[in-house]
């Protein structure tokens, strides 16, 4: 009896804890049987053979890494200082624990080589307005290279751009330039709208001089309108005509 009770509590104390494992939602275990790959387990409490199986977990959730920031050189060697962040899981958990030794490590450094290479082929005017581009591509290529360890990159973010003083400064410059040009563009502009019109109103006018008659009174009444002491107002020297020409008749006699 005494026996049969050091048996059971052997096996409670000693061999239950090796055998029982629980699995979480999240999480898959590769078990490797005498050093070879035998299974997944799924979620759930599961059984392993003691001191025969080993399960190594495995998380499937999404990894968040952050690039420590690197000062790098575009293609129109402009230097900048740039860091990112990854999203990443894994897809296969057998790949990522018997075909890489450090799945997290192997990622970060890639992600850093690859952000590297493709700052360099890019120009600074891609840098700072095309980013989203620049990040589908750091995407794709880091995802190819990690896909042999089942390594899913859902996301890479290119996060912060520093560039230098007198960069910032010059740029600053360009685009004062710039806005002075856009400026001096849309004022000549309307100044020739502005001239084509007067020209379309001077033809029309050319045409009709009783045209000319009713812009003149216009004008004499937006005068009037306006608080002034004293209005000077031309008259046309055709009104006086036919009083010069009285006065000349009168002398002649």
């Amino acid at each position: 009896m005494t026996v049969l009770i050091g048996v059971l509590i052997f096996i409670l104390v000693i061999v239950l804890p090796a055998m029982l494992r629980v699995v979480k939602e999240y999480e898959r275990g590769v078990v490797l049987r005498f050093g070879r790959m035998s299974h997944v387990k799924q979620p759930g409490i599961r059984i392993l053979i003691p001191y025969v199986d080993q399960m190594i977990r495995v998380d499937l959730r999404v990894v968040t890494m952050d690039v420590p920031k690197q000062e790098m050189m575009t293609r129109d060697n402009v230097p900048a200082t740039i860091d990112a962040v990854v999203y990443f899981r894994v897809v296969e958990p057998e790949s990522a624990v018997l075909r890489i030794e450090n799945y997290v490590r192997a990622t970060a450094l890639i992600a850093q080589t690859t952000l590297r290479a493709t700052i360099g082929q890019a120009l600074l005017d891609e840098l700072l307005s095309e980013r989203d581009k620049l990040n589908e591509h750091l995407q794709d290529v880091i995802d190819d290279q990690t896909e042999p360890w089942g390594v899913k990159v859902t996301h890479v973010e290119i996060r912060d751009v520093v560039l230098p003083e007198s960069m910032k400064r010059a740029m600053a410059r360009q685009a004062e330039s710039e806005r002075e040009r856009r400026a001096k563009i849309i004022n000549a502009e309307g100044e020739f709208q502005a001239s084509e019109k007067l020209s379309q109103a001077a033809a029309i006018i050319s045409k009709n001089p009783a045209a000319l008659q009713l812009r003149f009174l216009q004008t004499l009444s937006e005068i009037a309108c306006e608080n002034n002491s004293t209005t000077l107002f031309p008259l046309p020297i055709d009104l006086f005509t036919p009083f010069i020409n009285m006065m000349k008749d009168k002398s002649g006699e």
